[in-house]
């Protein structure tokens, strides 16, 4: 039996790294509005827990394939999917998990530098036998390699 699966990235600003995710991978930002205002107008959660707007969770935002199904009544998406929760401490050490973004040889200085404007910081280029990929970090620090 298979499980389905979404990866959670615990961050200070789930907003701006769903921004930027959703930008780097062509994803889109989860659309929770409907949920939220059923959850608001049923007293279930508190104001002070969505957007100003109540279009989303105040510590919560997801990221979704454009072409992967999702719920209509609640925006979440129902396949390749990846949620930034806020957390209150800062990110320490390197990640245990990361993204590698697979653009191959002749796309990758263009998608490092379409990072880069969007926010990304280089941390080091690997080039060793067999692999050669450009090892970056999110606005946030988190690391991911784009091969």
């Amino acid at each position: 039996m298979t499980l389905e699966w979404k990866l959670v990235v615990d961050c200070a600003d789930p907003h701006a790294q769903a921004a930027f995710w959703a930008e780097a991978l062509g994803y889109e930002v989860e659309d929770n509005s409907a949920l939220v205002g059923q959850l608001l107008d049923a007293g279930v959660l508190p104001e002070a827990e969505a957007t100003p707007d109540r279009t989303a969770f105040r510590t919560l935002r997801a990221v979704r394939h454009p072409d992967d199904p999702f719920d209509p009544h609640s925006g979440t998406g129902l396949g390749r999917r990846i949620l930034f929760h806020a957390v209150p401490e800062p990110k320490a050490g390197k990640n245990r998990l990361h993204i590698d973004l697979h653009a191959g040889p002749e796309r990758r200085d263009a998608e490092v530098d379409r990072l880069k404007a969007l926010g990304a910081t280089v941390l080091r280029t690997v080039q060793e036998p067999g692999s050669h990929h450009v090892t970056m970090a999110d606005p946030e620090g988190n690391e991911f390699d784009v091969q």
